[in-house]
């Protein structure tokens, strides 16, 4: 932990580690995506309930998943830079708001694709829908209320705490199709029982899970970098990766 504190505590650092691990994600994302897509569009049998149009949880559960996941370790490196004042854990948490907000409207976007064929209707306000509707306004909030205040200490603070107070809804969402009546089903995967799918839907789901993570930190170290540099200007290192940009 202390070493995971240092490292997000020295942008040099971070820079330089990121740069070296961005081009390794990408590689990981381009192999998982294009094996993922393979199995859940080919090889993955029809569902006998759905048809064909089931093959679009193999996009919309994997997005899901990492809405959430994303808003909790948004929440948490900006709980980490308000609490310790470490800035650099600040900018890692505005550098996830994006990509957390853009898997939060695939999620939406593919579940309405879905819901149309199987529920009769592009929308209702399920708990599960609605919950994750909030979500997004959560991860949109998050962006607009960081970049409308100048000060960036300032806009730090303010936004972790529109962050960790928006983290109580995440287990609403997950728990939402326990807790209400809804419409939308419950978990096909679950870490504490047997897999409802068979074995090709779930590695197809599993793939694309994965490939979804690493697509989540190529683009998420790639802009931290950027906000690195951007809040970092005038600092020695900084400079002197300019001069040897120059000098190429």
């Amino acid at each position: 932990m202390n070493l995971t504190l240092y490292t997000f505590s020295s942008p040099p650092r971070f820079y330089a580690l990121t740069g070296v691990l961005v081009p390794v994600f990408w590689a990981i994302f381009a192999v998982l995506a294009a094996w993922g897509l393979w199995m859940g569009f080919f090889v993955a049998p029809t569902d006998a309930t759905q048809g064909e149009v089931y093959r679009v949880i193999f996009i919309h559960v994997p997005a899901a998943w990492m809405s959430m996941f994303l808003y909790l370790v948004m929440a948490f490196w900006a709980a980490i830079g308000w609490a310790f004042h470490a800035r650099l854990a600040s900018m890692v948490a505005r550098a996830v708001a994006p990509t957390g907000a853009m898997f939060t409207f695939i999620a939406l976007w593919t579940g309405a694709f879905w819901g149309k064929p199987t529920w009769g209707t592009w929308w209702v306000w399920d708990a599960r829908l609605t919950s994750e509707l909030i979500l997004l306004f959560l991860y949109l909030g998050y962006i607009a209320l960081v970049e409308a205040i100048d000060d960036p200490r300032r806009a730090d603070q303010a936004g972790a705490l529109l962050a960790i107070v928006g983290a109580v809804n995440v287990p609403i969402i997950y728990f939402s199709v326990k807790w209400w009546n809804t419409l939308h089903q419950g978990a096909s995967v679950s870490v504490m029982a047997a897999p409802k799918m068979a074995s090709t839907m779930l590695t197809a789901m599993l793939l694309m899970s994965l490939a979804f993570w690493a697509y989540a930190f190529a683009v998420i170290f790639t802009r931290a970098r950027a906000v690195v540099l951007e809040r970092e200007r005038g600092a020695g290192w900084v400079n002197q990766l300019a001069a040897k940009g120059s000098s190429r």
